[in-house]
């Protein structure tokens, strides 16, 4: 059996998305080009489609015209175990996008992304209930996740 492919739909960007993406995550590389023909429905030469990879993860980007759009309802997470880590994926992916509350981020291609300290699992879900919501308290009121806040919420009990 195949693994799964997530396929992303651009209107023309895809190629700038990807060099984008695979420019950001240490750990990525482009497999194979597709481009238009003379039959289209694409001007001949452009791509049509770009397979990726991030992090183990296989994408696979099309140039399908504005047809489609990207919501929030789908996010890629991207697990940080450092601050560093956080601030990185932070300005990079958010530059040109828009910033959310509780780590969330819209790129300037409209992908949703969360930008999540490894931390954040322990904290929130950890085995006092009350300190977990003050973690939780402290995650809702923050745009960028800082590990030292809700580590800080956690323990002050």
């Amino acid at each position: 059996m195949h693994p799964l492919k997530t396929f992303l739909w651009f209107d023309d960007q895809a190629e700038e998305a990807v060099t984008h993406y695979t420019g950001i995550f240490k750990n990525a590389k482009v497999y194979e080009v597709a481009r238009y023909g003379e039959s289209g429905p694409g001007l001949a030469g452009t791509v049509m489609t770009i397979e990726f990879e991030i992090n183990g993860q296989r994408f696979v980007a099309l140039n399908g015209g504005p047809v489609f759009s990207f919501n929030p309802s789908i996010s890629f997470v991207v697990d940080c175990d450092t601050q560093e880590e956080i601030d990185y994926y932070w300005e990079k992916l958010g530059e040109g996008g828009e910033y959310s509350q509780c780590g969330w981020l819209m790129d300037k291609f409209g992908l949703s992304w969360q930008v999540v300290p490894v931390a954040l699992y322990e904290l929130t879900g950890g085995p006092d209930p009350e300190a977990a919501q003050r973690a939780t308290e402290a995650m809702l009121k923050m745009s960028k996740l800082e590990i030292a806040g809700l580590r800080a919420a956690y323990e002050q009990g």
